[in-house]
């Protein structure tokens, strides 16, 4: 097996794990949502989750983490095996769009932007636990 044949493997295998994250995620995220799941960190004052909130927020963090895999996958096999500069703008135009997916994901599960910092009203993991 040559190094190209092994990067491409990986690529696979960071592509198929995106994947299931995201469908373990979905089906997951049902089961704790319907056992009325509540995030740590609701800021004070704030009433709980409904069943579908509660299943929105679950299921968006999923398709947020299985995006990153996938990006790490393409950022792998683009830029391990012979990088082009047509395979490089195909990859800037795909990181581009899953960024803006997962600000727009992060803003949907926490209603800020990822560079706004925290109400104060809302707990921190640390005090949380």
């Amino acid at each position: 097996m040559d190094f190209q044949h092994i990067i491409e493997t990986v690529g696979r295998f960071m592509d198929a794990a995106g994947v299931a994250v995201m469908v373990v995620g979905a089906l997951v995220s049902l089961p704790l949502a319907l056992r009325g799941f509540q995030p740590r960190q609701l800021p004070a004052g704030v009433e709980s989750l409904s069943v579908y909130r509660s299943y929105r927020q679950l299921l968006g963090r999923s398709i947020l983490l299985g995006l990153e895999l996938l990006v790490a996958a393409d950022i792998i096999r683009t830029v391990a095996v012979t990088p082009t500069f047509e395979s490089v703008g195909v990859l800037a135009i795909i990181v581009l769009i899953r960024t803006f997916l997962s600000f727009s994901l992060e803003l949907e599960i926490t209603g800020r932007w990822p560079w706004q910092k925290q109400s104060s009203g809302a707990q921190t993991p640390s005090a949380a636990e």
